[in-house]
């Protein structure tokens, strides 16, 4: 039943907070435990993923591939494992007073009910399902962007559904389309019945259909615009939690598809996928560069770091495959401490603009070190787990000849450092606008520490790569071998 865990774990989680609502102090513990329980069982999930490769459970009383599967393979489980590990961080950054979330009875629920779709869909072996547990990342997404009730989260809720449910439409066509065609959901059976010569001609087109929808819920270009429009009026630890991972749970179930269910699929797209990876990182490292609210440079951030993990699957190699998947881990980590350390900024010195803080380095010379690691990493600077990331899909584009591909990607990293400079000199470098002193906040240890335990994380994928790079490489191996 390890296969369920990522599903039933925060379910269960999300439905005991729930009928805690009047009982705030336990239903954060409750909250919290919980999360560890997940930590644990994606911990389980790995290392018995490492053991056996592949493990699946089908429910419905139905054989398969009519049965409803979920299967975890060490693609999967790696990203149940990064998904658990944040939910622990952002529910610990939460308990502390670092613009947290308003401790409303409806939010652990929903915090919880988010990673419950976010891990039903890395384990999904359903098409259907997934469109499914997309819609349920979609429902909790929403109610997480609306929890303040405030005009401005009304206003981002709703530009959020809104091109979102253009994805929604794309997705439940293209999955209509692609079962009226093979009359076949399961991914196994997909795989199989994409081979068949007589769809040759109709399929290419619904398997893009399905891949647009994909692209919008990841964020790429141009259909980005709901992410930097909506992720600003969120408070840090649930900006971290949707920043980190909703956009990549996009680029998870393109890399399954095209990399494995329907791995046969023209060249066509994987060049004009290139293409849109180049100007989605071009476009949102400008965008960040343009703006002066720390979350909204963070939120084009991940819209240009999109780029590299699209350019990955691109690229369409077991090797450009495993960078995707160092970089999806790196990215997770670094974007999500980003988010956090910007609500401890906000919280010392008084505001998010760079333009009316400042003075952090003498104030606070630890997040300034943390603030750096994170920021190094993002930029890619060696031996940083960004360095690592961008090295191993750089290096598969110039393998490939792809020079200009990999040329714009080692550009996009120099104006990536422009942006994380700003932050630098302009928080922690230039002296407090207003002379202010930046005194001691109470109630700040348990944000000190989410942030302390991704640091260290993001530290050691830098400092000791070979271990992950082994496993992202076998993950790699194993998707190529399933796909047709």
């Amino acid at each position: 039943m390890l296969a369920l865990c990522p599903l039933l774990t925060p379910l269960v989680t999300a439905l005991l907070t729930a009928l805690l609502y009047r009982r705030e102090n336990a239903r954060r513990t409750v909250s919290l435990v919980g999360a560890l329980l997940f930590l644990l069982g994606a911990v389980a999930l790995v290392v018995e993923v490492d053991r056996v490769d592949r493990i699946a459970v089908a429910l419905g009383g139905w054989p398969l591939p009519y049965a409803i599967e979920f299967a975890a393979d060490r693609l999967s489980a790696l990203m149940v494992l990064i998904t658990a590990v944040l939910g622990v961080a952002v529910l610990l950054y939460q308990a502390g007073a670092a613009d947290p979330a308003p401790e409303t009875p409806i939010l652990h629920p929903l915090i919880h009910g988010l990673l419950a779709a976010v891990g039903a869909a890395f384990v999904t072996a359903d098409l259907f399902n997934l469109y499914v547990w997309f819609e349920l990342m979609l429902i909790a997404a929403l109610g997480l962007l609306a929890h303040g009730g405030e005009p401005r989260q009304l206003d981002a809720a709703f530009k959020y559904l809104a091109l979102n449910l253009v994805g929604t439409l794309l997705f439940l066509a293209a999955v209509g389309l692609i079962y009226g065609a093979t009359g076949q959901l399961n991914f196994s059976a997909l795989t199989q019945a994409a081979q068949r010569p007589e769809l040759a001609a109709a399929l290419p087109v619904y398997v893009a259909l399905l891949a647009l929808a994909f692209l919008l819920k990841a964020g790429a270009f141009p259909l980005f615009a709901w992410l930097p429009a909506s992720y600003h009026t969120l408070p840090a630890p649930v900006l971290a939690l949707m920043g980190g991972l909703l956009t990549k749970v996009g680029i998870y179930a393109l890399l399954r598809v095209l990399g494995q269910v329907f791995g046969a699929s023209p060249p066509l797209f994987y060049e004009s996928l290139g293409w849109i990876a180049l100007l989605t990182m071009v476009t949102g490292v400008l965008g960040a560069a343009y703006h002066w609210d720390l979350r909204r440079i963070l939120a084009f951030h991940i819209v240009s770091q999109i780029g590299y993990l699209l350019l990955g699957v691109a690229l369409a190699s077991p090797a450009g495959t495993a960078g995707t998947l160092f970089f999806t881990l790196h990215n997770i980590l670094a974007k999500a401490n980003l988010f956090l350390i910007a609500g401890l900024i906000q919280v010392l010195a008084g505001h998010y603009d760079l333009r009316r803080i400042g003075g952090l380095y003498r104030a606070r010379p630890g997040l300034a070190v943390l603030f750096l690691i994170a920021a190094f990493s993002l930029v890619g600077a060696p031996p940083s787990s960004g360095f690592w990331g961008k090295l191993l899909l750089v290096r598969e584009t110039f393998a490939q000849e792809r020079y200009v591909w990999g040329g714009v990607a080692l550009a996009v990293s120099l104006l990536t450092l422009y942006s994380m400079a700003k932050i630098w000199l302009e928080a922690f470098w230039k002296p407090h606008p207003e002379n202010r002193d930046l005194a001691p906040v109470a109630g700040l240890a348990p944000a000190w520490l989410a942030v302390l335990l991704l640091a260290f994380l993001t530290l050691a994928m830098g400092l000791m790569p070979e271990p992950l790079v082994r496993y992202v490489e076998s993950a790699a191996a194993a998707l190529e071998r399933t796909a047709p």
